[in-house]
């Protein structure tokens, strides 16, 4: 049985705290997020916890009429507790290293276990709003030659389309 599972990241924030909310362009974002919604088979929503991601999908919920569904799985990985002037490097050498983990931070391989657990569990037509690193590393699991770059290239938002059938997945990229 195929089943189509949309992977998006949220809208443009004003900082990284999960209190963050969008910034004004960042809720017109939403707003578009909304109407290229209105096209695809939508059966379910659910985001992460942090207020920048259910601003980002709010819209959506409302024009659709679809309850919000929340999963602390789709939050954004905590690369460290701690400070990090140089995290750019830091995480560049976790796409290369999944094992890779820092100070009060989860490896790459632990957030990417969580967020597969609920790529697993969603029905066709469910979309998932996360982040940016957590989304990179989804991919990377999909597609093992995902890396850093293609990292970097995510916008806010950004929409992926994955198909899943039996244990395979083909993923593409449907945001313009």
């Amino acid at each position: 049985m195929k089943k189509v599972i949309f992977l998006v990241r949220h809208c443009k924030a004003a900082g990284q705290d999960p209190s963050a909310g969008l910034t004004p362009e960042g809720n017109l974002q939403a707003q578009e997020l909304a109407r290229f919604f209105e096209s695809q088979e939508v059966n379910r929503i659910i985001s992460s916890p942090y207020t920048r991601a259910i601003q980002s999908i709010d819209p959506t919920v409302d024009k659709l009429g679809i309850r919000l569904e929340i999963d602390d799985r789709l939050a954004e990985r905590v690369l460290s507790s701690g400070e990090m002037p140089d995290w750019m490097e830091r995480l560049r050498a976790s796409f290369h290293d999944l094992d890779l983990k820092f100070s009060g931070g989860e490896s790459g391989l632990e957030a990417t276990k969580r967020a597969m657990e609920v790529l697993r569990d969603a029905s066709d037509g469910t979309v998932l709003v996360t982040h940016g690193n957590l989304l990179g590393l989804i991919l990377k699991r999909i597609n093992e030659s995902y890396g850093y770059e293609e990292w970097v290239k995510l916008s806010n938002p950004d929409v992926y389309k994955v198909e899943i059938e039996e244990e395979t997945h083909q993923v593409m990229r449907i945001w313009e």
